[in-house]
């Protein structure tokens, strides 16, 4: 019986209750050791179990916690049969974690999707409860995989609960239940079913603190009259009772229950073959089952809490422990296994260990489990005694933890590998590493100067790709002269880059020559990072916006979920230019969601950017202000811009204007952002009758758009000519160069602009047409402050205009939306669930959910739906 835990109990009935319903959820139970997390955890398991949910529990161990899969293993081993119904490579990304395939290559996120998908199947039969127990020891190959599925579990009949201390296993976006210390009522009933005599239950209730796994320990103690420690936490107290009992036990006892704490997984076969080179057996457990510490059975060995365990190994001498881990070593079956012993069995440098630990770091990595992967290429270089291999090794784990979505680690491996490198002698390696952790973690500048400066130091290939790398970072960054440089050294080195110059050219506002080099290494690139990012500058947006989604959905059919947020944030901004909102809003819902599974806040910070355009576009104050204000340094020319839309389209012209001028001045002043905002500059200040204000901002835009030869800036070119010079040709060529595609929010705003200019020529007759085309377009946008200006014009015309009807799709959430289009084209539910890295149910779900809000109440019929 659980004594005060109504609360929790009832949380944890509603999650069972939802899941036989057909509904998932995901629940973090957090607190200190001892509070009856476990406990809850039986608790559920038994009442589900009678219920008929299908129950699968792994536990987190401490030995484990740098070993890769270990506790997805344990949850996956009773389930392989089920393997092969999985899509292809979902099914190898999980042989790959049972060892059975060894494929390398493979996105670490495809674990997760397959994961999610076989819980999926399993709740096809029935539903599901998985219990996940000492969440805080998951190696990060098992909690990544474990936690995106329960991200995405929404309408499987899936339940999942995970069960951690204080500190440890981040779970942002999961409901989190903190079990409270147990009252006075609850702790005497407790005591009196554990026949503590009444004189001492007050006593023992102090001591305790209301913590359960306290109160039943010092209970046991106060009959054994064991001292007080007042001074120590109740964690730590207990910790100390558990380590007196076992110093009580025999000293052979002791060694076993060290091998066992050692070894960790409660092999038993493993744990009897390392005693039996240290002197010790089977029967040596006797005691410490005798006093109720440990459990001996068949399938292997289990302390009776945790901290039994880790007061086994804590309270055991140095030398003892290394002698066990030693042991281990040396009958451990699998060299993976063997390496997760080395480290701890080796305390001075040892070429032979150091080399073993790499190559099993080499194999972690192939299966994606970088964390655990960058802390044994980190504990070779610890071990070995060669200075290039050690920087090596060291290099390769700052990547691998990059890879795994931990740039901070990066840095300190990268720092401490330049500890190491000799003075005028860089390595390449490490440099790029180090540089992608600097960018990451919004250091920018640091990794523009770390780029340059060693690429003078590298072989040519070496230099070359630094040079180019720093070029990108420095655009960002708005600094000219590394920009400038960097096309200086790529052509020395007899690798003249198009992009690097063109950029160059850019920033010194030379349209003329710098677009035409951009434009030309976009249409013969094969680099699809860098040609991406010339599109958006460009403004070629049909083929930035194709090559975008052609990388989607490549990175989609191979389960490449790691490299998808930076591909989706380009094809984001895309959609916004091409009108798309509902489109680009689930672009950066899904890119968002898969930076927070990687650890990549700078990069969310990014995404939201665009995001941020359309709250500006929208009129939507609060939220673009909050989204511009949470962006990195190097997004701050973006958020300028951004800002000044915001306010214009509010109708501060003059806070619109003098940001805008300021942005020109600051970092990025020169960057394409800032050019596509020339034309709200302009119109801010015709608008406060300063037209000389506008005269700077519309040559360069002018430059830009005959450089560029792209329509839409040709027409928004020509739009401003017109505001400026109250010349109606003008309008007219725009509008016929809008008519060609391309960016319909500045098409509207031409519309809006030419029927105000009618209205004022007195022409009402003639500028209701374009008054009305511009306030359907700003409808099926959400640009509400625009429709708003659109119908004050139409007033003033004398027309009184109907209230502009948004599409039924505005009403779709952006999975809504995602899965109802790819649904429209044919695709299944498994097919869709594959793309979107959802389960076929939810999927349906989704489906379910947008039927009502569009008018229908079949696949068939969405085909017939303009969706767009």
């Amino acid at each position: 019986m659980l004594y005060g835990r109504s609360t929790e109990q009832a949380e944890l009935e509603g999650l069972i209750t939802s899941a036989r319903q057909g509904h998932s959820g995901a629940l973090v139970v957090r607190g200190e050791a001892g509070i009856g997390k476990t406990a809850l955890l039986d608790w559920a398991a038994g009442g589900a179990a009678a219920l008929g949910l299908r129950v699968l529990r792994v536990t987190g161990i401490e030995p484990e916690a740098d070993l890769a899969f270990g506790a997805l293993t344990q949850l996956l081993w009773p389930l392989q049969d089920r393997l092969d119904a999985l899509p292809a490579p979902q099914a190898a990304a999980l042989k790959a974690v049972l060892g059975a395939d060894l494929a390398r290559g493979q996105d670490r996120f495809l674990t997760g999707l397959a994961v999610l998908t076989l819980l999926a199947d399993l709740a096809e039969e029935g539903p599901v409860l998985c219990l996940v127990d000492d969440a805080q020891w998951l190696d990060d190959a098992s909690a990544e995989p474990l936690l995106f599925a329960a991200r995405r579990l929404a309408a499987e009949g899936v339940a999942m609960v995970f069960a951690t201390r204080e500190d440890g296993f981040a779970a942002p976006g999961l409901t989190e239940l903190r079990p409270s210390r147990l009252d006075g009522g609850s702790a005497t009933s407790l005591l009196a079913e554990l026949e503590v005599a009444p004189v001492l239950r007050e006593e023992v209730i102090a001591e305790s603190g209301g913590n359960p796994l306290a109160l039943i320990e010092f209970a046991a103690a106060r009959r054994g009259q064991a001292g007080r420690q007042p001074h120590l936490q109740v964690a730590d107290r207990v910790l100390s009772s558990f380590r007196a009992q076992i110093g009580r036990l025999p000293e052979r006892t002791r060694l076993m229950a060290l091998i066992a704490a050692a070894e960790g997984r409660g092999d038993l076969p493993l744990q009897l073959e390392a005693a039996q080179t240290l002197g010790v057996g089977l029967d040596d457990l006797e005691e410490a089952e005798r006093a109720g510490l440990m459990q001996v059975s068949e399938s292997g060995v289990a302390f009776r809490h945790p901290l039994v365990a880790t007061a086994a190994y804590q309270g055991a001498a140095l030398a003892r422990r290394v002698a066990v881990h030693r042991a281990l070593a040396e009958v451990a079956k699998s060299p993976d296994c063997r390496a997760h012993h080395l480290p701890a069995a080796t305390m001075e440098p040892d070429a032979g260990v150091a080399a073993e630990l790499a190559a099993a770091a080499e194999r972690t990595a192939s299966r994606t489990a970088y964390a655990a992967a960058a802390r044994l290429y980190e504990q070779a270089a610890r071990l070995g005694t060669d200075v290039r291999q050690q920087v090596g090794w060291l290099s390769r784990a700052a990547a691998c933890a990059l890879s795994g979505g931990q740039p901070d680690q990066a840095a300190v491996l990268a720092e401490r590998a330049e500890s190491l490198v000799e003075p005028g002698l860089p390595d390449a390696e490490l440099t790029m590493a180090r540089a992608a952790a600097m960018f990451e973690l919004g250091q920018e500048e640091q990794a523009v100067h770390l780029l340059q400066e060693r690429a003078d130091l590298a072989d040519p290939c070496q230099g070359a790709a630094m040079l180019r790398t720093g070029a990108t970072y420095a655009w960002f960054t708005g600094d000219e002269g590394a920009v400038s440089a960097a096309a200086r050294k790529l052509a020395a080195l007899g690798t003249p880059d198009p992009m690097a110059e063109g950029l160059s050219h850019l920033m010194r506002a030379d349209y003329a020559r710098g677009l035409p080099l951009l434009v030309e290494f976009l249409s013969t690139s094969s680099d699809t990072e860098r040609a991406l990012y010339t599109g958006m500058i460009i403004g070629d947006d049909t083929t930035t916006m194709a090559l975008a989604a052609a990388e989607v959905a490549r990175c989609r059919e191979n389960g490449l979920i790691g490299a998808l947020p930076q591909v989706l944030q380009v094809l984001a901004q895309t959609q916004v230019w091409a009108g798309l909102h509902r489109d680009a809003e689930a672009s950066v819902a899904e890119a968002v969601g898969i930076a927070c599974d990687s650890g990549l806040q700078q990069r969310i910070a990014w995404i939201n950017g665009v995001s941020a355009r359309i709250a500006a576009i929208e009129g939507d104050e609060d939220r673009c202000r909050r989204l511009v204000g949470e962006a990195p340094a190097a997004y701050r020319a973006t958020g300028e811009a951004v800002l000044g839309l915001l306010e214009l389209s509010l109708g501060d012209h003059e806070s619109a204007l003098d940001r805008l001028e300021a942005a020109w001045s600051g970092p990025g002043r020169n960057a394409a952002v800032l050019l596509s905002s020339a034309p709200d500059q302009i119109e801010a200040a015709v608008r406060l009758a300063q037209p000389h204000r506008a005269q700077e901002p519309l040559r360069r835009l002018v430059a830009w758009a005959d450089a560029s030869r792209q329509p839409w800036a040709q027409a928004v070119a020509l739009r401003c000519r017109a505001l400026t010079s109250d010349d109606e040709s003008l309008y007219l060529e725009a509008l016929r160069l809008h008519a060609q595609g391309g960016r319909p929010f500045e098409h509207a705003r031409t519309q809006l602009l030419h029927g105000e200019w009618l209205r004022r020529a007195r022409r009402p007759g003639d500028a209701r047409a374009p008054l009305h085309a511009a306030m359907e377009a700003f409808a099926r946008l959400g640009a509400a402050p625009w429709v708003e200006r659109a119908r004050s014009e139409l007033h003033a015309t004398g027309e009184t205009p109907r209230t502009a009807r948004p599409a039924p799709v505005a009403e779709l959430t952006p999975q809504e939306l995602h899965v109802v289009r790819l649904a429209a084209t044919g695709h299944s539910s498994r097919e869709i669930a594959a793309q979107l890295f959802l389960s076929p149910r939810t999927v349906e779900y989704h489906l379910y959910k947008a039927y009502p809000k569009l008018g229908v109440s079949s696949r068939r019929e969405l085909s017939r739906l303009n969706l767009a």
